[in-house]
């Protein structure tokens, strides 16, 4: 790493709250991205007359252990646990539900409150709240990185633009920007969402529409003060070509800004996924949303373990993100210094 790498990671560890909040994110985030392992209604591990089968990633039939269906085969069912148990041994993940399982073994309505079978409870559809929000952060935060992404490669790229010609380009991109951004998104959305099938790849399309702009104006600052500096004028003169000014002398200043930024933004499409989910206009139904759990929490007041669940994790994701962002932003920072 180079001494100015070393400085900015130097900052943020010294930035405890950042630094914890990282590492918290982190552990979150690195635990849903095995979802499947800790929180699922098929084995992860099946011992059966001498073979060892792994329905987690193959689909076995009810034939397959002693019935007569050809259809997948239900590790919750009784006769299934007694064969497998009485020719072999199986191996449940911690949290013996999916996403969309529904527990039929509840002994009261749903939503039922947190119980040693389901430890947050279960919504108004009897699935198990833990595995839901397991599989919803993930959702969530895989959604936010893509969107962050994309949306800040066309940002710069358009900042970039408008900052190093200047002139007609930049007067003509900075009013279509104005106007862009003075439309109506959420009206622009629900009329769009009407006409599309809602899906991981359609939101993620029109919510980078609206979500670009903002790396835009950073960017653009930072090439209109670099543009007309000793080091670049050197290089036009040196019959250096435009593109390589770009890519090689002035975007490497320019994405020190953008990078601070760039927390905040997925901040910002975790809760835009999020609002959207609410609405009714995110996910399909059925998919693991924390918006879909806010929504279930007004709706079930009578539950209170489903609202609370939603705020907590919520609130929990954001607040990281928002100290890892004034982590990343103080150590960038020129003027910081190591206490």
């Amino acid at each position: 790493m180079t001494p100015i790498s070393l400085r900015r990671l130097s900052l943020f560890k010294a930035n405890k709250r950042a630094f914890y909040a990282g590492l918290l994110f982190g552990v979150l985030f690195f635990i849903s991205l095995f979802a499947e392992f800790i929180a699922n209604d098929k084995p992860l591990l099946v011992y059966y007359k001498n073979k060892v089968l792994f329905p987690i990633f193959q689909m076995y039939t009810d034939a397959d252990f002693g019935g007569i269906l050809p259809t997948e085969a239900d590790y919750k069912d009784a006769f299934t646990i007694h064969e497998i148990n009485s020719h072999g041994w199986m191996l449940m993940p911690i949290i013996p539900f999916s996403y969309d399982t529904i527990n039929y073994d509840l002994n009261r309505a749903s939503p039922a409150p947190p119980s040693r079978e389901n430890w947050l409870g279960t919504d108004d559809q009897a699935r198990d709240i833990l595995a839901r929000v397991i599989y919803g952060i993930r959702a969530s935060v895989l959604f936010g990185l893509v969107l962050t992404f994309v949306s800040s490669l066309l940002g710069v790229f358009m900042g970039a633009v408008q900052g190093y010609f200047g002139g007609k380009t930049d007067l003509l991109l900075q009013r279509f920007i104005e106007i862009w951004g003075s439309l109506p998104q959420l009206f622009i959305l629900i009329i769009l969402f009407s006409l599309f099938k809602p899906s991981f790849i359609t939101l993620l399309i029109v919510l980078m529409l609206f979500s670009w702009p903002t790396l835009v104006s950073v960017v653009r600052a930072e090439f209109l003060k670099t543009r007309n500096m000793d080091y670049v004028k050197a290089a036009k003169i040196m019959g250096v070509g435009d593109f390589q000014i770009i890519w090689k002398h002035i975007l490497p200043n320019a994405c020190v800004s953008a990078i601070t930024y760039i927390p905040f933004i997925l901040s910002g499409a975790v809760v835009s996924l999020t609002a959207l989910d609410f609405l009714g206009f995110g996910l399909p139904p059925g998919e693991p949303s924390l918006g879909e759990l806010v929504r279930q929490g007004k709706e079930n007041l009578q539950a209170p373990w489903i609202g609370l669940t939603a705020f907590i994790v919520l609130s929990l994701l954001l607040t990281c993100l928002i100290f890892i962002g004034e982590g990343v932003r103080d150590a960038f920072d020129p003027r910081k210094e190591i206490k």
